[in-house]
C-alpha cells in the first residue's frame, strides 16, 4: 500500500505551494512505475477554499482524511491577524489538527509553521519558516527554537520548511529519507528541479544569479566534485579559484549559502549515501572513495547528519538490485 499523504488546504492558501506535495510525491515511483505515495487534499468541512489569489479551489475530502494519513502536510497559509495577536487557533482548525494520530508525520510548508506552533506541536523543538517572519514566530512562541538560516528542519516526526522552493526541497528530503537517494533523484529529474539542497543551506543567498565566470566559484566547485576522494582543503580550492582564502570563502558563501568545507562535506555525504544504497562496497571503501579517509570519520558524519550508522542506512535504503562493486 502506498504511503498516504493528506494535504490540508485552508483559506488563504498559496496555490503554488498547495501543489508542491502532489507534484513531488507523485513522481516517486517503483522501477515499474508504481507510485510510492498517495496524495489527497482536504479542507475544513470539505468546503471550497479561498486561495491567496483571486479564485477558490474545490477539494474532495474533509478533515476526517487526517485520521488515516501516514503524513499530513499543512500547505502554506499566511498567519491570520487573530493568530498573530493571540497565538491561538480557531476552534474548528484546532479540532481538525487534534484528529492527527500520535505517530503521523506532520509537515508544514513555509508560514504554516505558525499553525503547528499554535497547536503546541513545536514546543521545545527547532523549527523554521519564511525568513521574513522568523522573528515574529520566535516572539509569539518563545518555547520554539526558531532557526532563520536553514531551508528546512527535520525533527523526525515534525518537519518545517522555509518559503517557496524550500517546500520542494523538504518533500524531496522525505522521499530520500523514505526510499533513498536514487528514488529521490529520479523524482527530482521528472520535476526538473535540483535533486539535492541540504536543509542547513541558508535561506537567503546574496548572489542567486550566477556571477561572471572570472569571479564565480562554480568552476572550482566542479573541480572539487571531480576530486571527492582526494584530501581537498580550503587552501586548495582558493588556489584553484585564484583567490585568497578569505575572498574565496566570502564569495563562496554568497553564492552557495554555506562555507566551502561544509558544502564539500555535504557532497561527500551525499555520494556516500548513494554508494551505500546502490553498491556492495564496504564501509571502509565507501569512506575512502568519498574522501572521508577512514570509516570512523564516515560513521561520525552519518551519526551527526543522519542519526544512524552507515550499515543501518544501507539496510534501510538498499536498492533491490545493487550495481557491481568494481
Amino acid at each position: 500500500m502506498p504511503h498516504r499523504i493528506a494535504v490540508l488546504a485552508l483559506d488563504g492558501v498559496l496555490p503554488l505551494d498547495l501543489g508542491i506535495p502532489a507534484r513531488v510525491f507523485n513522481e516517486a515511483c517503483e522501477p515499474d512505475g508504481t507510485r510510492l505515495y498517495s496524495v489527497s487534499t482536504c479542507s475544513l468541512g470539505g468546503r471550497p477554499v479561498r486561495t491567496h489569489e483571486d479564485y477558490r479551489i474545490v477539494v474532495d475530502h474533509d478533515e476526517s482524511l487526517l485520521e488515516t494519513a501516514d503524513t499530513v502536510v499543512l500547505a502554506t497559509q499566511e498567519p491570520s491577524r487573530h493568530l498573530l495577536a493571540t497565538g491561538t487557533l480557531p476552534e474548528e482548525l484546532a479540532a481538525a489538527l487534534h484528529r492527527i494520530g500520535p505517530q503521523t508525520r506532520i509537515v508544514s510548508l513555509c508560514t504554516s509553521a505558525f499553525l503547528l506552533a499554535a497547536a503546541g506541536l513545536l514546543d521545545g523543538r527547532r523549527a523554521t519558516t519564511h525568513w521574513a517572519l522568523c522573528d515574529a514566530l520566535a516572539r509569539l512562541f518563545p518555547d520554539v527554537e526558531v532557526d532563520p538560516d536553514v531551508l528546512f528542519v527535520d525533527n523526525g516526526r515534525i518537519l518545517t520548511s522555509a518559503g517557496g522552493a524550500a517546500g520542494i526541497d523538504l518533500c524531496l528530503h522525505l522521499v530520500r529519507r523514505d526510499h533513498g537517494a536514487a528514488v529521490a533523484s529520479a523524482a527530482a529529474r521528472r520535476c526538473v528541479v535540483a535533486p539535492w539542497r541540504e536543509g542547513g543551506q541558508a535561506q537567503f543567498i546574496e548572489h542567486p544569479v550566477p556571477q561572471e565566470t572570472d569571479s564565480s566559484t562554480s568552476t572550482t566547485r566542479q573541480w572539487a566534485l571531480d576530486r571527492l576522494a582526494d584530501p581537498v582543503t580550503l587552501e586548495d580550492m582558493a588556489r584553484h579559484a585564484h583567490m585568497s582564502v578569505r575572498t574565496f570563502t566570502r564569495r563562496f558563501r554568497s553564492e552557495v549559502g554555506s562555507s566551502p568545507l561544509k558544502w564539500l562535506a555535504q557532497r561527500r555525504l551525499a555520494h556516500a549515501r548513494l554508494l551505500l544504497e546502490s553498491t556492495d562496497l564496504t564501509v571502509a571503501r565507501v569512506a575512502t572513495t568519498c574522501g572521508f579517509g577512514d570509516p570512523v570519520a564516515l560513521r561520525k558524519h552519518f551519526h551527526t547528519y543522519m542519526g544512524l550508522s552507515p550499515l543501518a542506512y544501507r539496510r534501510a535504503h538498499r536498492a533491490r538490485e545493487p550495481m557491481t562493486a568494481g
